[in-house]
């Protein structure tokens, strides 16, 4: 029988149950919120809850919402309260994959560039949570104001995931193999 080795770049040391249980919540999470999500998708939001995220002024904001009204509406609040329990469970999930991803990159290099992930995974974590307070406002009526700073937020949201994730990338790609030979 061949046994697989993992790829040098892989950490060498087992996920704790934490972490485990940490991303199978959240992705849980995830896909309860991608379901939830498919009624909510109507011509004046292609990309349903995304859509409202983005939509920047209140003209676009109040068309979403007047194609919610059949019902749809209830869901999308409902939606983002159980998008508060996502963001605790995937914060929560990158923190810990963060430290397992470093676990064998003492350098000092690598914990600066970690410190910052991690500070980009809390920020975006905490974009994400105002942004739902926002947007629950932002549910009837709808205002210019509500409207650009849940884009301004979500616009924080993603890019603090998209560059601790890339952080994440240039931690590992810092050395080929890992520092402590494995046995």
């Amino acid at each position: 029988m061949v046994s697989a080795q993992r790829p040098s770049w892989f950490p060498q040391r087992p996920m704790r149950l934490s972490m485990k249980v940490s991303l199978v919540v959240a992705g849980g999470l995830l896909l309860v919120l991608l379901v939830m999500n498919e009624p909510l998708k109507t011509t004046a939001a292609p990309q349903g809850m995304m859509s409202f995220q983005f939509a920047g002024d209140v003209v676009q904001a109040n068309a979403i919402l007047q194609s919610w009204r059949n019902g749809s509406l209830a869901l999308a609040e409902m939606s983002l309260w159980i998008d508060f329990l996502f963001i605790l469970a995937y914060v929560a999930a990158l923190l810990q994959l963060t430290r397992h991803l470093t676990r064998d990159r003492p350098g000092i290099r690598e914990r600066k560039v970690a410190r910052w992930v991690r500070t980009l995974f809390v920020v975006a974590g905490a974009s994400d949570i105002a942004e739902n307070i926002v947007l629950m406002n932002n549910l009837d009526p709808a205002t210019s104001t509500l409207s650009l700073t849940a884009t301004a937020l979500a616009l924080i949201k993603f890019t603090g995931l998209m560059l601790g994730v890339a952080g994440l990338v240039v931690i590992r790609a810092a050395r080929r193999h890992p520092l402590t030979p494995t046995s």
